[in-house]
Order: C-alpha cells, then sequence, then structure tokens
C-alpha cells in the first residue's frame, strides 16, 4: 500500500530547452526555482525589482520593464535617512538619491532587453492582500518599514485577480510573441493575519490562476509547487525551522519535479553536467597543497572550456554569474 498521494510529472516534457531565455517574477519562491536554474547555467534573470508577492505589484513591475520607463527622482522617498521606491526592493535603496536611481535604471534597462529575448516568464503568486500607500494611492511592492498607519491593507477580488492576470498575459504577449507563460502559487505561507487568511489568499489565487490558465492555454500553463508541498510532501519536516519556508530538502524535491516535468532527456543530462560544472567553481578546498589546487583549478577551467565550446551561450552565463 502506498501512504501518501504524489502530484508525479507533468505532460510537459521538452516544453524547456537549457539555451531557452527564462525572466522569474514573483514571491520568493521563484528566487528558490530561480536559482537552481542558473545554478544550472541557463539564462536567467530573477526578479528584476526584486521580491514581489501580489499581482497587482507584478503587474506594475511587467509595465514598466515593458515600457521601460526610468524611474524619477520624484518618485522616490526618504525613510530611515535611506532613499526608496515602493515599486523596488530595499537593495535597491540608498543614502543618496543618484545611487539609487543607477541602481533602479539599470535594471529596469537589464529586465526590458532580457524581456524582449525570452521564451518563458515564470510568474509565481504569493497573496492576495495587498497594500496601499496613501500618500500615493498606489499599491505597493515592498512598505521598506514604514509605519502601518501609512497604509490601507485589503484583499484583492477575485475579478481584480482575474482582470490582472488577464492583463498580465496580453501585454507580455504582445511584447514578446514567442513568450510562454508558466503560474504557480507560491508554498510559502503567509500567517501574518493567521492560517484562515492565508488560505482564503491562497484559495483566490489559485482559483483566478486556474481561470486564466484555461482562458489562455495556448501561451499558459501552470505548474504545482503549492499543491507538492501541501499534499505530496504533505509534513512539517519539508518546512525550514520557521514552519513557513519549504526546507532545502523540500526546494530539491520541487525542483526535480519541475526537472521532470519540464525538460527532455537531452535537456536533464546538460542540466546534471552544468550543475556539477558550478560545483567544482564553488569547490574551496580542503588541503593548502599548492600544487593540488592549481591541478584542480585547472581540471575545471578545462570542464568549463568544454561546455562554453560545445555551447556558447554559457560562457556568458558564466561571466555573469562566476566573475
Amino acid at each position: 500500500m502506498e501512504f501518501r498521494t504524489s502530484i508525479g510529472n507533468l505532460n510537459n516534457q521538452g516544453m524547456i530547452q537549457h539555451s531557452h531565455r527564462i525572466m522569474l517574477l514573483g514571491s520568493c519562491f521563484s528566487d528558490n526555482i530561480g536559482s537552481k536554474l542558473r545554478r544550472s547555467l541557463m539564462q536567467v534573470q530573477i526578479n528584476p525589482f526584486g521580491t514581489v508577492y501580489n499581482p497587482a505589484s507584478i503587474l506594475c513591475e511587467v509595465e514598466r520593464i515593458i515600457d521601460g520607463t526610468p524611474v524619477s527622482e520624484n518618485e522616490l522617498f526618504k525613510h530611515n535617512d535611506m532613499w526608496h521606491h515602493y515599486g523596488f526592493h530595499s537593495k535597491f535603496s540608498s543614502d543618496s538619491t543618484d545611487k539609487a536611481l543607477t541602481k533602479m535604471n539599470l535594471s529596469i534597462s537589464t529586465a526590458h532587453n532580457h524581456l524582449k529575448q525570452c521564451d518563458f516568464i515564470i510568474i509565481t503568486l504569493g497573496t492576495a492582500f495587498v497594500y496601499e500607500a496613501k500618500s500615493i494611492n498606489k499599491i505597493v511592492s515592498n512598505c521598506h518599514k514604514v509605519p502601518a498607519k501609512e497604509f490601507n491593507r485589503y484583499l484583492l477580488t477575485f475579478n481584480q485577480i482575474r482582470h490582472i492576470l488577464d492583463t498580465i498575459v496580453t501585454k507580455i504577449t504582445d511584447f514578446t510573441p514567442k513568450a510562454k507563460i508558466i503560474f504557480t502559487v507560491s508554498p510559502i505561507r503567509h500567517i501574518g493575519d493567521g492560517l484562515e487568511q492565508n488560505q482564503l489568499s491562497k484559495s483566490l489565487l489559485r482559483a483566478t490562476v486556474g481561470e486564466t490558465v484555461s482562458v489562455h492555454s495556448q501561451v499558459c500553463s501552470y505548474f504545482p509547487a503549492y499543491e507538492i508541498m501541501l499534499d505530496d510532501l504533505r509534513d512539517y519536516r519539508f518546512y525550514a525551522s520557521d514552519m513557513l519556508h519549504p526546507s532545502d530538502v523540500a526546494i530539491d524535491y520541487i525542483w526535480n519535479t519541475f526537472k521532470a516535468s519540464f525538460f527532455d532527456d537531452s535537456t536533464a543530462q546538460l542540466v546534471a553536467r552544468c550543475e556539477r560544472a558550478c560545483k567544482r567553481i564553488e569547490h574551496r578546498p580542503f588541503t593548502d597543497n599548492a600544487t593540488e589546487i592549481e591541478k584542480f583549478r585547472t581540471e575545471t577551467a578545462k570542464v568549463l572550456d568544454a561546455l562554453a565550446n560545445e555551447y556558447p551561450y554559457i560562457k556568458q552565463v558564466l561571466q555573469q554569474y562566476y566573475k
């Protein structure tokens, strides 16, 4: 007897090739899967404005990337001696407006060029709750520790989310006609308001994504990260110590399901080869023997050269992430 229920692999094998360009947007689960794709030496860009949790903010990010409109100084605000933007993560904030604007506008430009050539956009929705800044009457991506009294917080409705997701799909496919979109719902639990509210939020996201994928079936698909975590793994031992985020073991399990679902054999073999190469790059020697260290470095260089010669785009990926 089988004492668990398994999602199994999906019917999308061969859909994603190693040479494809991918952008990931949304919840920090995008960072988890994105880092796995990056470590496979694939051409990816992960959350160019930082982690974004709600659908409305993801739409704002998509619109800005497509338009390529630079951030102007009057969009910034000062809080705790730092200049921030409500649409960008705090890693873009700075003690000077010039530094903040440089980082933000470089990210917009880079994301615009990447999205223009994208084959896949993976969008992970984290919550249906939003924070609207009273000072600008707009939903924000990040609150930057501004006091809660400065925001209106509310739950998006089913119809609002459906309209947002439809708009995201239309804007992306108009800008990049070849692009396919993979939606996911983040398995990370948002329990600041209790488990009941978290489940209500996730249910809205799952229902609206389901309808969006059905309506736009030619360009959209769904990867069940949420269901794998809650129904397949289904145990607190697969959570990190905060009992909210998936553990490393759970992330690896979901990643392996993703690979089996979207990669064909040749892509999976190349991914495994690239992962081994990255292990060599990240290896820290346990010896101070200079001869052995140099020998390992030489062998690693040969492995990387072979990959770059066989797959020229990998050279650029290596230069970008392993400088």
